[in-house]
């Protein structure tokens, strides 16, 4: 056999062999996410049959997964106990009016730090940062502490109000959007004789658009799911919001613990979150990939 052949022969079986590489390779990238994304999908299952089940199938040994018989009937009781109307108002009240403040201190604040030049800007904005190292654990006496000074517990002010004064990670996310933004846009925007709030307002918001999507998505999870503040701040049951409802699935005396109607309490509570992820998932990977979250 020739040399020819021989070099056609090498280059055949190389080309065989790199294409069932990139094929097991792709496989086995593709065997991984679906095995990690099992992590997230069987509790959700899980939780979705608990809430179908009848009390004594929900404890049983070994595990059962499919509900016998159906008992749609979890979800009135949940309603009933949980007084899902009242709680629904106010973590709508709640979640909706802590989103606004969030988008309208944090935007301004980013674009502040992306467009104007002051002494310490840097310094400020470091120190900024340095606050995302504080865990709430640290501020929540000294916080209650104020708040109950000036009349406020007990009250939806402590969970709304301070939305209206920026969010330290949100900030980070739109500044480092914001200063991706060419300036000659804002520059011929000046010369047009635009002042800064209307180059915030008509230039820089819908260019933003991405990354505003992604903080009105991470703001709406963050507070619709909030169980410690309304628990600290709440006394009043017709305050309480859903997550503060859920609690109260713990036990009742005499009869022990609903898990299954306290997992069709949090089916309906998990639901909304899904529906807005599902609704804006695209926005929400083009905005965390523009921002400044890709390195």
């Amino acid at each position: 056999m020739s040399a020819v052949s021989h070099s056609r022969l090498d280059l055949s079986y190389n080309d065989t062999w790199l294409r069932l590489r990139n094929k097991l390779g792709k496989a086995l990238i593709y065997l991984t996410i679906i095995s990690l994304s099992l992590i997230f999908v069987v509790p959700l299952l899980s939780m979705f049959s608990m809430s179908l089940m009848p009390r004594e199938q929900v404890g049983a040994w070994p595990p059962e997964w499919i509900p016998n018989p159906v008992q749609f009937e979890n979800y009135a009781k949940a309603l009933y106990f949980w007084n899902f109307a009242q709680s629904f108002r106010n973590t709508v009240l709640v979640t909706g009016l802590s989103m606004i403040g969030d988008l309208l201190s944090c935007t301004l604040v980013a674009y502040g730090f992306a467009r104007f030049r002051f002494p310490g800007r840097n310094a400020l904005f470091m120190v900024l940062l340095g606050t995302l190292m504080l865990p709430f654990a640290v501020t929540m006496v000294p916080l209650y502490i104020g708040y109950n000074a000036i009349g406020w517990v007990n009250t939806f002010n402590p969970l709304i109000v301070p939305h209206f004064f920026g969010n330290a990670f949100y900030i980070f996310l739109l500044r480092q959007f914001f200063m991706t933004i060419p300036e000659e846009l804002t520059d011929a925007a000046k010369i047009d004789g635009a002042g800064e709030f209307q180059i915030w307002a008509r230039i820089m918001i819908p260019l933003a658009r991405p990354a505003i999507i992604v903080v009105a998505i991470l703001s709406f999870q963050t507070h619709w799911n909030d169980f410690l503040g309304p628990l600290l701040y709440l006394k009043d049951q017709q305050l309480h919001t859903l997550a503060i409802g859920l609690y109260k699935f713990q036990g009742l005396p005499g009869q022990g613990s609903l898990y299954n109607e306290m997992m069709a309490a949090t089916v309906l509570m998990v639901l909304p979150v899904l529906v807005v992820f599902a609704i804006f998932q695209k926005q929400f990977v083009q905005g965390v990939t523009l921002s400044g979250l890709k390195g």
